[in-house]
């Protein structure tokens, strides 16, 4: 699997997808008025600035990866709430645009959605950026999701907050049996498809031909 053909295309492909993730986190926080990510080095597209090595390996060869978190202090957002839920939003919703311009680049451009040839990294890249972003969104800490959902349950309330501490504690582990059992893949499917479907739509109205 590590050694896999397709690993040319691959490679920069998912690099772009967690760089560009993580980036998003960063300047939606600093933008928000939370300059922890700045101080951190993070407000930058280098990729060693935001790749975890034992993180990405494992996302090469298991299929299930992270990148750095961003630091941020929610205390520092000039509100709270609305900065915790933005920032959250951020790195799902840099991929999701991402997808969109990759999905438009290759209907402008008339390249099949192949998985061979000149198409390879857009269809590379259009699917690792569908697929984090829709997995990333799913409410168990660490992912953004539960961070996005703690704050919805109740803008500054302890029943989100409970809900994040309670459900931080024991995210991780939450997280691995969902994801070796099959589970995460059955709930992502359809949720990846539909996002493709819509993605597709989009550029498709915006296509002049």
């Amino acid at each position: 699997m590590l050694f896999d053909p397709s690993f040319v295309y691959r490679l920069p492909a998912v690099i772009i997808a967690l760089v560009f993730h993580e980036y998003a986190h960063a300047q939606a926080a600093d933008m928000l008025g939370d300059r922890t990510p700045r101080y951190a080095g993070r407000l930058t597209l280098n990729p060693l600035s935001h790749l975890d090595p034992i993180g990405f390996l494992s996302l090469w060869v298991f299929r299930f990866g992270w990148a750095k978190p961003v630091p941020i202090n929610p205390y520092n957002f000039r509100n709270r709430d609305r900065g915790l839920l933005l920032s959250s939003l951020a790195g799902p919703t840099m991929n999701i645009f991402l997808a969109f311009l990759t999905l438009w680049f290759m209907k402008l451009t008339r390249t099949p959605l192949a998985v061979y040839g000149g198409a390879a990294i857009p269809y590379y890249l259009l699917m690792y950026n569908v697929w984090l972003a829709v997995f990333n969104l799913i409410p168990v800490p660490p992912l953004d999701g539960s961070r996005a959902l703690g704050v919805l349950l109740g803008p500054g309330s302890r029943l989100g907050s409970r809900f994040f501490d309670e459900m931080e504690r024991y995210g991780w582990v939450v997280l691995l049996i969902l994801v070796w059992s099959g589970v995460i893949g059955t709930i992502m499917a359809p949720l990846a498809g539909g996002l493709l479907s819509v993605l597709d739509a989009l550029a498709g109205v915006l296509t002049p031909f």
